[in-house]
């Protein structure tokens, strides 16, 4: 077990006014230097626009990871590479083109979900609906050559599953479908021989069940390029998730799966169904590297002088999906949070308990960068006095929640942020005890929290009006730099090390007590039978 993962034994409570002046003090260099040299956004623009996307076993997130250690070390910390796991395969996104071939020809707007697979350089072809029955499939099968196939359904992120348990889904599909037409046909030939007889009434037609890309493995056989689905805009994609950890180098995704946006999409599917000539041109670098790749937690450390095995620990998560440049998702969490590192360790700060700074891995793919470090060191998990997780988009710190217990060590913590600017004030709220949570909700702070840890962070605001939209961003191309709020997210970075610095430097661990509703006895004896 690592240093800073050793835990002691001490739970001590004391009132905030023990509080001495050396947190002041250092409020005020944090405040001082946050407000007159605020870094935040140059670690934005480094993670977003020199780096991008960074998908856990890409390339970018191992530059990401370098980089970050390499800033903490350069502000004078002590830095771990925590491992969290490893994939079978890497994969790297390059640029995308597309385009309609025709009269009126124009330029595509498209996405492709992670780990699914690019074009064989610049691929030009011609036009199908998919298939929808046996019968539809034998008529066109000789044409499905070097074609596009625009497929049913809307896309929601996730690619087309291609593997053996999708391709039996589908066969079942298909097969419920042959007998719903056989029924079907038996229902017509007793509807016209009992037509016009007074006490028959005709029987309805049964619906055959619709699902996209039913004939995808015997398409792919017959040598499509790649098959396409209509997508909202902005367009949203995730990565294959169902196939990723089936896959090696020797087997990959097959084909291209596009998710052209909605209003193209109609476009090209009227053209199609009015079986007109014309093509589509795709070339798609979406790169694939040999594994195991191996992802890491970046942690950096400010070490606790009297209680170094005591820990208080802000993070955000440092991969974001590639489609777009993570400027929001994470980028919003990240940025805020290295520069609150930055700060406490310009203002001198030497906390009381250790500051774990922790980026995550692979929040994106299902938390696993905090569910790993939470199952490893759930033993230890008394002695993390807070959890502040960052991850909600580039809005502004407005209150903050706690329990009765702690409000007292929360209020001298709460005046120093509300020193910054007061155009931003933050209120401190209390409430009653919340049952704790049986599953980790979807960010970083989830794991800890179902394990009992405080996870007291901000509730954000948009004060000013900047219209922001979280939904608009997420997963989607729109995750960009310029979709950050410089203002609120330079404030957000001098609140959050003001928060962090805080909690390190009280003489206690927060309380807990009415933090969470206590289980009853008899609720623990139910567990354990």
């Amino acid at each position: 077990m690592t240093k800073y993962c050793i835990f002691s034994a001490v739970v001590l409570y004391l009132s905030a006014t023990q509080l001495n002046a050396q947190p002041d003090s250092i409020f005020n260099r944090i405040i001082e230097t946050g407000t007159t040299d605020n870094h935040t956004m140059e670690h934005l623009d480094v993670l977003s626009n020199r780096i991008g996307g960074r998908l856990i076993g890409s390339d970018a997130y191992e530059n990401a990871a370098v980089w970050a250690a390499t800033k903490f070390n350069e502000w004078g910390m002590e830095v771990v590479f925590d491992e969290v796991g490893e994939l079978p395969v890497g994969f790297n996104r390059g640029p995308w083109f597309g385009k309609l071939l025709s009269e009126n020809g124009t330029n595509l707007h498209f996405a492709t979900p992670s780990y699914t697979s690019g074009t064989r350089g610049v691929q030009r072809g011609h036009v199908l609906i998919e298939p929808k029955t046996e019968a539809e499939f034998d008529r066109m099968k000789g044409k499905l050559k070097g074609a596009w196939v625009l497929i049913s359904g809307e896309n929601e992120g996730w690619p087309i599953d291609w593997s053996p348990t999708g391709d039996s889904i589908r066969d079942s599909i298909r097969e419920e479908n042959i007998r719903i037409s056989e029924e079907n046909r038996r229902i017509r030939r007793e509807n016209s021989e009992n037509e016009g007889k007074r006490r028959y009434e005709a029987q309805e037609l049964l619906e055959p069940i619709v699902a996209p890309a039913l004939f995808y493995r015997e398409m792919v056989d017959a040598g499509i390029l790649g098959i396409i689905q209509s997508s909202k805009v902005p367009i949203r994609v995730m990565y294959d998730r169902k196939n990723l950890f089936k896959m090696t180098f020797d087997s990959l995704p097959p084909v291209p799966d596009i998710k052209l946006e909605e209003h193209q999409y109609k476009l090209i599917y009227q053209m199609a169904s009015e079986r007109r000539y014309f093509q589509l041109e795709f070339d798609i670098r979406n790169h694939f590297k040999m594994g195991p790749v191996k992802y890491h937690n970046v942690i950096g450390i400010i070490p606790g002088t009297e209680y170094p095995e005591e820990y208080v620990i802000m993070g955000g998560h440092l991969d974001a999906y590639d489609v777009a440049t993570g400027g929001v998702d994470d980028g919003s969490g990240v940025s805020p949070t290295m520069e609150a590192a930055r700060l406490i360790m310009e203002a001198g700060g030497k906390p009381k308990r250790t500051i774990l700074v922790v980026l995550w891995a692979g929040e994106e793919f299902g938390l696993y960068g905090s569910r790993s470090w939470v199952t490893r060191f759930e033993q230890d998990l008394d002695k993390v006095s807070n959890m502040i997780n960052r991850d909600g988009g580039p809005t502004v710190p407005a209150s903050i929640t706690v329990s009765e217990a702690m409000k007292a060590d929360f209020i001298p913590i709460v005046d120093a942020i509300n020193r910054i600017n007061p155009e931003f004030p933050l209120e401190l709220k209390t409430r009653e005890p919340l049952e704790r949570p049986k599953r980790a909700w979807g960010t970083d702070s989830g794991p800890f929290a179902v394990k009992g840890v405080p996870t007291i962070g901000f509730q954000n605001a948009d004060p000013r009006g900047y219209d922001f939209d979280y939904r608009e961003i997420w997963h989607t191309e729109r995750d960009l730099y310029n979709m950050s709020i410089p203002v609120y997210q330079e404030h957000a970075a001098i609140a959050t090390a003001i928060l962090a610095y805080g909690i390190a430097d009280l003489d206690h661990l927060l309380d807990r007590e009415g933090y969470y509703v206590e289980e009853t006895s008899g609720e623990k004896k139910k567990k354990q039978d």
